[in-house]
């Protein structure tokens, strides 16, 4: 596979994970004032509304990463 190949991107890895990380997304984008992120044309909004979503999940996982990591 080639280094600019887009498949492999935005998998889940696990399969039975998807329906949590729909539901947090969705949760995620109420947050920061876009309600009915499922039902908008993702195409209407703007990479930064979009990006926005997406990179305060990653913040969000890291930090209960982190949040885990230290308390063992």
């Amino acid at each position: 596979m080639s280094t600019n190949s887009r498949s492999g991107r935005n998998q889940v890895l696990v399969s039975e994970a998807k329906s949590g990380l729909d539901k947090f997304k969705l949760e995620v984008a109420n947050e920061i004032g876009l309600s009915n992120y499922d039902q908008i044309d993702k195409g209407t909004l703007t990479s930064r509304q979009n990006g926005y979503v997406g990179g305060t999940m990653v913040k969000r996982m890291v930090e209960a990463y982190e949040n885990g990591l230290a308390g063992k």
